[in-house]
Order: structure tokens, then C-alpha cells, then sequence
């Protein structure tokens, strides 16, 4: 019988079923945070239980943390005994633990492919809703709550439902200054925020193909604003050359073997699925978010659409609370719409190639005055690297301030980081409700060439509009660029 890829991955790992459609799964990797452990492990220590499997468990300190100067005293009293409780409990349960300072910390949906944890057919189970990210290397990821975690740091097992299928065809070419971003925006735009509940999408066609790893990330990240429950790309030889030669990835014969194996994780020729949503990209431009929700998005030329076109009657009143609350009116067209902030970073869009190409169309520019310019890259290894190439030069001599990684203005809970009330953001980051990036912040969601535009111009800008600087002229060592490209398949 012909298989999707998520099926093979679901079948390899179901331990038992119950009546109630819910299965028993093995969990390949565990992954945790500093916010969303700390209750899991107590009641881990009040019950007398260890970790069942310490050595498939990898913690990080990302959420919260700072990103400005690590050289200073953490200020913020949660913060601060929010990391040094997972340093404590990291300690005692014998799992490793990448902490603020290590030269390997960031955004955990960001390290852990970076490391080679995230391999394909994997199970992986993280206490965080864009754990879906690590479906873009061909593995089964569930965000889990705390419950779900302590459970998994028990077992190794989590017991959940099966998803239902849906497959999502991506055609056409990509014009230039328009990214998988923008492709993802326009699908949660068209199906709407409860599009894919209960589903696992399965990013296909030869748009996908053809991106690079990151941009499969960003797919994968954002597919659960659409209402998923995970989503998934088949491997190919991009995510096995990815994948080699990471510190904790296969090696030698084992490699092999395991090529081999990830090479079948493919969907099969008449594999069925429960829905199927085909999208054609041919023109698309690039997307800004008008509302509070994901699926509230235009096209960067449109305007602010009236609640008058809704026909619903609840996507109407939504929309007149949502320009309510955005401080936005019908008709005002989107590029006239001015700025405060611009957030660059998140497990989003914070990875290399997004810094590489926010710097080929910042060089040689300024940021408009008034405007607050942010970017944060996903992980510290990402930073080295930038830096090794001179991409973070163009961004600083363009005004944008030049941090340390972390969650950060995304979910505002590092200290200083967060939308003063009223103000307005083009973030790149993957949620825009009310309060995300502070209370009375206004969060639009872009592209980073979008947010890098519209930095320039204090406005929401077309990226399309600009000619983007050579990589040459950017990166000052073209060969280690080129490496790198290689190396993260960008």
C-alpha cells in the first residue's frame, strides 16, 4: 500500500493505540527550553523520576535570555531564575544543557539541526509550538505542552493522536525579492488560520524542490499559524549534504547506512491524503500582515481591505477589531503605512542566509530616521559566521544594532526587548496577535528582505524595487561564502 513519507516515519515509532485514535509513540529527541521545563522537572523530582533517557534530551537557554552584552549580570529577576533553574535541573537529570554562554546557544529550532540532532526519520518533541521547524529535514515534530514533556523526560514516549494528511503543492517561480516567507504567508491567507487543524502538512512541488534548507524551515515553522499540527518535507540529497559531517550527526559506515535509509523517505505514488491544497507563486509578490492573526495578509502594493468584503460574519468582526487594534483604516494603502521597529530574527528568519541577504539590499543605504532597527541572529554559531564573512558590517554601518542571539522581540520576554505600546514593528518573526511583541504592540509579519526594505524607508516597502548588491561586495572571504553555502544548502 502506497505510504506518505509522514506515515513511514508514524509507523516505524508507534508503540500501541487506543480506542480513542490516540497512539503511543517513541520519541527519537527531546528537546527543552528554560520557560516551559520548569514545572515538568519538579514534578519529576516530586514523584522520585528520573529522565528516562538523558542522552536523547538536549536543553537550551533561548526565550529569555538577553541579547545584549553577556558580559553583564542578567537584570531581569524571571529571566534570571528561569535559566539558572534549567542550568540547576539540566545538572541533577545528567542532560546537556547549551547555556547562555555557550558558543553553540540560540534559538533551539535553530541549533539543533546546526548540530546535527535534527536528522531525518526522526520522532522530535519540543515544549514549544515551532517545533514543527525540524520537519523541513524530513522528521516528525510535535510542539508538546508541559504535561506532554514530563511524560516524554519519563518514558521517552508521548501519546498523541494521529494527524490527518494534507498535502500542499507549491508551483511556479519565485520572482526575485519574493521568499518562501511570502509563499507561506499567501497559503495561511488563503486557507486561514484553522485551514490545516488537525493535519500534518506535507510540503511538495517543484517550487519546494527547488528552495534551499532554510527557506524549507520557514515553511515548516509557520505551518502551524495555519492551524497544523506539524508539518513535513521529504529529504533529498540537499538535506543529506546538510546533515554530514555535524558534531553529533552519523559518521563513516553508520552515515552510509543512513542514506540509505533516509532515501526512502519519500511519499509514494498514489499515496493518499485526507486534503490537498495546490498553490501557484507564479507573480506573487511580496506579503505584509494588516491584522492580528497570519491569515490577515496582503500583497506589499494592496490596501487595507475593508471588513466590509468579509462576507462572514466573524472574519468581519475580526477584522474591524483588528484594524482597531493596528490603528489602521479601509483603504490606506499598505506602503504608506510608516514604521518604528524593525525585528529581524526569530526561528522564523534568522539563519545566514537571511542575514546574508538583508545585507546585499542594506549596504551602502541608512536606516530612516525615527526607525528602531533590530537584528538578532538565531543562533551564536550563525553570528560567528556572519562576522567571519563581514555580512554584520553592512548592517551596523546601515544603522541596525547588531545582537547576540535569542528569542527576543518575537515573544518579548528578554529584557529590553519588546514594542513600546502603539508602536508598529515589521517583524519576520512567525506571530502578530495582540501584545506578541509587548502590550499594545503592533506586529506586521514580512519577509527579511521586506523588513530590510522597509527599515530603509520607514515605510513598508517593496524589496522587488531594489537591486540587491552582489554577495561579493558583501562577504569579505568568497570562498569561506561559498563553503558555507555548501555547507547549510542555502
Amino acid at each position: 500500500m502506497a505510504k506518505t513519507v509522514f506515515s513511514k516515519i508514524w509507523l516505524e515509532h508507534v508503540i500501541a493505540e487506543r480506542d480513542d485514535g490516540t497512539s503511543l509513540i517513541y520519541i527519537d529527541r527531546h528537546y527543552t527550553h528554560e520557560v516551559t521545563s520548569p514545572v515538568a522537572f519538579e514534578n519529576l523530582r516530586s514523584a522520585g523520576r528520573r529522565v528516562r533517557r538523558p542522552d536523547l534530551t538536549f536543553a537550551v537557554m533561548d526565550h529569555n535570555v538577553p541579547t545584549h552584552d553577556r558580559t553583564l549580570p542578567v537584570t531581569d529577576e524571571m529571566s534570571a531564575a528561569q535559566m539558572e533553574a534549567l542550568k540547576r535541573n539540566a545538572r541533577e537529570f545528567g542532560i546537556a544543557l547549551f547555556d547562555y554562554f555557550s558558543p553553540f546557544q540560540g534559538i533551539v529550532h535553530v541549533i539543533m539541526p546546526e548540530l546535527g540532532l535534527t536528522l531525518p526519520g526522526l520522532t522530535i518533541a519540543c515544549g514549544d509550538s515551532h517545533t514543527s521547524t525540524h520537519g523541513a529535514f524530513g522528521a516528525a515534530a510535535f510542539g508538546i505542552g508541559t504535561s506532554e514533556g514530563e511524560h516524554v523526560f519519563a518514558t521517552q514516549t508521548l501519546w498523541i493522536k494521529r494527524p490527518k494528511e494534507m498535502l500542499v503543492e507549491v508551483r511556479g517561480e519565485l520572482d526575485e525579492g519574493v521568499t518562501s516567507k511570502d509563499v507561506i504567508l499567501k497559503l495561511i491567507g488563503e486557507i486561514g488560520t484553522g485551514g490545516g487543524i488537525g493535519h500534518v502538512m506535507e510540503f511538495a512541488g517543484e517550487t519546494v524542490e527547488r528552495m534551499g534548507i532554510d527557506d524549507r524551515m520557514t515553511l515548516c515553522n509557520m505551518s502551524i499559524e495555519g492551524g497544523a499540527r506539524t508539518a513535513i518535507i521529504a529529504p533529498d540529497e540537499k538535506v543529506f549534504r546538510f546533515v554530514e559531517g555535524r558534531p553529533f550527526a552519523p559518521e563513516g559506515e553508520d552515515l552510509e547506512e543512513a542514506f540509505r535509509f533516509w532515501s526512502t523517505l519519500r511519499s509514494d505514488a498514489g499515496a493518499r491524503y485526507d486534503k490537498t491544497v495546490r498553490l501557484d507563486v507564479d507573480g506573487l509578490e511580496p506579503q505584509v500582515t494588516w491584522g492580528t492573526n497570519p491569515a490577515q495578509v496582503a500583497g506589499v502594493t494592496d490596501e487595507v481591505p475593508s471588513p466590509e468584503e468579509f462576507e462572514d460574519p466573524a472574519k468581519r468582526a475580526a477584522a474591524e477589531r483588528a484594524l482597531k487594534y493596528m490603528g489602521l483604516r479601509p483603504g490606506q494603502r499598505i506602503r504608506d503605512v510608516p514604521v518604528d521597529v524593525v525585528f529581524i530574527g526569530s526561528c522564523t528568519n534568522a539563519r545566514l542566509s537571511d542575514l546574508v541577504q538583508v545585507a546585499r539590499l542594506v549596504k551602502g543605504r541608512k536606516v530612516a530616521d525615527g526607525v528602531k532597527a533590530v537584528v538578532v541572529p538565531g543562533s551564536m554559531l550563525t553570528k560567528r559566521w556572519a562576522e567571519r564573512l563581514g555580512v554584520h558590517r553592512a548592517l551596523i554601518e546601515a544603522g541596525f544594532e547588531w545582537r547576540n542571539s535569542g528569542c527576543s522581540y518575537c515573544i518579548a520576554m528578554a529584557p529590553g526587548d519588546y514594542v513600546e505600546p502603539g508602536k508598529r514593528c515589521a517583524s519576520t518573526s512567525n506571530r502578530n496577535f495582540e501584545n506578541r511583541q509587548g502590550p499594545g504592540a503592533r506586529t506586521h509579519l514580512v519577509s527579511p528582505l521586506t523588513a530590510a526594505a522597509t527599515a530603509i524607508e520607514g515605510r513598508f516597502a517593496d524589496p522587488r524595487a531594489y537591486e540587491l548588491y552582489p554577495v561579493e561586495d558583501v562577504v569579505s572571504d568568497l570562498e569561506l561564502y561559498e563553503w558555507l553555502r555548501e555547507r547549510y544548502q542555502f
